[in-house]
């Protein structure tokens, strides 16, 4: 019995001691998320301005309001925690961007095809190219409001262009 007094003891000063886990004073230990990285999903990223994101057999990127499209099926994979790569199913083509801020779809996987995930308070997600900025500022991927895709230097975070639901398939 007394043993296991002083064990209990022993063991509450040490979790209260300054610097052990859970305490204010120390330092946050570092997350890992492997479970995350290889993700991968099929969805339809429906633009706040009511287009499907779509990639055309020719590599062109643009907008559909046609709802059953196959070319407006995309798979989204992860590639790091918050970063992924968009795929069209049915033409293979990867959506990227240029320098410019240009869309365009790629047979060939390359850094120009990743882009920072972030979902955003309205329940939308916004794509930022995680190669291009322009003039400091991240370039994202944006349809307008005919469905013509935006520059990635002429969309914002905040503007409506920018942010796509991604809709399950049915």
């Amino acid at each position: 019995m007394r043993g296991r007094l002083w064990l209990g003891l022993a063991w509450l000063l040490l979790a209260r001691a300054p610097g052990a886990a859970g305490t204010p004073s120390s330092p946050r230990r570092p997350r890992s998320y492997p479970h995350l990285e290889g993700d991968v999903r099929w969805r339809r990223l429906l633009s706040s301005t009511h287009f499907f994101l779509r990639v055309d057999p020719g590599g062109r990127v643009q907008g559909t309001r046609w709802r059953h499209g196959a070319d407006s099926i995309i798979e989204i994979r992860s590639v790091r925690v918050g970063v992924v790569v968009l795929k069209a199913v049915h033409t293979g083509f990867y959506v990227a961007m240029n320098r410019g801020g240009h869309l365009y779809g790629s047979r060939v996987y390359t850094a120009r095809c990743r882009f920072q995930e972030r979902i955003e308070e309205n329940g939308y997600n916004t794509y930022a190219s995680t190669r291009w900025r322009h003039r400091g500022r991240p370039m994202f991927l944006a349809l307008g409001a005919q469905g013509a895709p935006r520059r990635g230097g002429r969309a914002r975070r905040h503007h409506p262009c920018t942010h796509f639901l991604p809709v399950l398939l049915s």
